[in-house]
């Protein structure tokens, strides 16, 4: 196997594909990622076992075809390094990777080509394609709410729901649920609900910009895989029932109040500063017109601020996690912020004014 590659043309597969790899790992090989090179056509594969990325490059020159695996990190940091428009000579000898560039040349161990793992592919049951910018809406709508290491497993991934003309991504870590739905040129019947795992979600949306451009998906019994013109993306889905969300989803609030987004979010934001370490609670206190938020600490520290709203209905005061309400806030595209109450144990939705593609609920916490 013997190659040549500009730095440029390897360093952007190769930083996607090594993000996929685990640093610690239980198979020496899957810290490895597996160069495949024939026809003129690079190809770089990085697995977890859960989630695998292909990624894809043009060489410059193939002297010999053939294939090898390099630890993943270390090719990286040595490509990352080299200057600018470096062009790059990769070959093996006597069982190990030589790379030359300019006036160095390193020397990388290899592990057999046959322990890679490869995800199989299992049975496709619907192929679709999306515009790569509404998939990428869609996660980061919702990926802030997904659980990290809960106990309930299903929690730790997203809910990937596509029906009739509609796509819906739902999160939640049962304090808060987040929900983005946009209607696409699809249709599946019965519509297919997947849970994705918590990384296979996140490498995703690293693969996809906000362009019109497609991305192919195809929708298996355990796996999911996107295709994106350079990049092949493969995850395990997670084995579990979603909870039901429609239910979640508070009806019949009474209390509605409109505010400035980016003013609420700096009012939030500084009245944390003092919250409890621990629980990050503060106290809204509804009132006409404006809004109180009040927060203090076991130190004896108060902050209280207050911000004009477009509100005219009865006094209520409640309490929230603030990081919670801060993601939201984040989260939302418009300038303005709507919310809707009922009582002080009853959850809140949170969403664009009259209602956008996204609606965020959060739980209400004792104060």
């Amino acid at each position: 196997m013997k190659f040549s590659i500009a730095r440029e043309a390897l360093l952007r597969p190769l930083s996607l594909v090594a993000g996929v790899v685990e640093r610690r790992q239980t198979l020496p090989v899957l810290s490895n990622v597996l160069i495949e090179v024939q026809d003129a056509r690079l190809a770089l594969t990085g697995t977890d076992l859960e989630v695998e990325l292909i990624g894809r490059a043009e060489p410059t020159q193939v002297d010999e075809p053939g294939s090898a695996t390099v630890p993943a990190r270390k090719l990286m940091d040595i490509c990352k390094s080299l200057p600018e428009q470096s062009e790059i000579t990769f070959s093996l000898e006597d069982g190990r990777a030589i790379l030359r560039a300019g006036r160095s040349r390193f020397t990388l161990s290899t592990l057999p080509v046959a322990e890679f793992p490869n995800i199989e592919d299992g049975q496709a049951s619907q192929e679709l394609s999306l515009a790569r910018g509404t998939l990428k809406h869609l996660i980061d709508a919702t990926g802030f709410a997904m659980a990290q290491q809960d106990v309930r497993y299903y929690l730790n991934g997203m809910l990937l729901e596509f029906g009739h003309h509609l796509v819906r991504t739902v999160a939640t870590d049962g304090h808060r649920l987040a929900m983005c739905t946009r209607s696409a040129e699809i249709d599946v019947e019965p519509a297919q609900k997947l849970i994705v795992p918590r990384k296979g979600v996140l490498e995703l949306s690293r693969l996809l910009d906000g362009s019109d451009e497609p991305v192919n998906l195809t929708l298996g019994a355990n796996h999911v895989r996107a295709h994106t013109g350079e990049f092949t993306f493969t995850s395990k889905l997670v084995d579990g029932k979603f909870p039901d969300y429609e239910r979640v989803i508070p009806r019949g609030g009474d209390k509605t109040f409109i505010a400035d987004r980016a003013e609420l979010r700096q009012v939030l934001s500084r009245t944390s500063i003092l919250s409890n370490e621990k629980y990050r609670g503060v106290r809204l206190n509804l009132e006409e017109g404006n809004l109180r938020v009040l927060a203090n600490n076991p130190e004896q520290e108060e902050a209280e601020e207050n911000v004009a709203i477009e509100y005219d209905g009865n006094a209520m005061e409640i309490g929230f996690n603030v990081g919670y309400l801060i993601d939201v806030l984040n989260a939302l595209d418009n300038e303005r912020m709507q919310m809707t109450l009922s009582d002080p144990n009853s959850s809140a939705i949170m969403e664009e004014p009259g209602g956008g593609d996204a609606l965020y609920v959060v739980m209400p916490m004792r104060l």
